[in-house]
């Protein structure tokens, strides 16, 4: 998909917030200082649109962004980041999980997990809720171009392995430095917006 325009529209805190016109919507999930936001910006070819930033935990809104006039991408605030009170965690944790589970617009999820390391135990207990749920999840892997072209299947096994991912669910490389995997994230993306 080529992206000519890409803004960001809102950042809600509860369902009266989100746009109403219906367009499909892809959820951004994943640990806080694991790319999200070099994620996004890669894919729609924007340097800083969605605002990256040292301090891990900063997004904490639904932030929308809408692309091409044709879909969201709608980033949720990080999890398992430690310097934010136990009450704003459940806090979040509540605006996430009613986003995620009564908007009928959302597609599928993309969590996001870093190729260096095996998943967090917070990033088991997502995919677990995501699948528990019955939301179509497709798991990026980023940060690729940190590891040498010959272990990359090693480590996506051990991705695979340690979130027990189901067949159905596509596992992709991704990098925002090289912007690796880009094309196969976003056929992978149409895919889930036609169902």
């Amino acid at each position: 998909m080529k992206v000519t325009k890409a803004d960001i529209v809102i950042s809600a805190v509860k369902p009266e917030q989100y746009p109403e016109d219906q367009l499909p919507e892809i959820g951004l999930a994943g640990r806080s200082n694991v790319g999200k936001s070099s994620f996004i910006n890669k894919m729609i070819a924007r340097k800083n649109l969605a605002r990256t930033s040292s301090r891990p935990g900063k997004t904490q809104t639904l932030n929308f962004y809408i692309i091409n006039e044709q879909l969201y991408f709608v980033d949720v605030p990080g999890y398992g980041f430690a310097k934010v009170s136990k009450t704003e965690r459940e806090a979040w944790g509540r605006m996430i999980e009613r986003y995620i589970m009564e908007r009928p617009q959302l597609k599928a999820v993309i969590q996001l997990v870093d190729l260096r390391h095996a998943p967090s135990k917070d990033d088991v207990i997502m995919y677990d809720w995501l699948k528990y749920h019955d939301i179509p999840v497709i798991v990026v892997a980023t940060k690729c171009d940190k590891i040498p072209k010959g272990k990359w299947e090693k480590h996506l096994k051990v991705v695979r392995d340690t979130l027990k991912k189901k067949p159905e669910d596509p596992l992709l490389l991704f990098s925002s430095e090289t912007g690796y995997g880009k094309d196969a994230a976003w056929s992978t993306i149409q895919n889930y917006i036609q169902k």
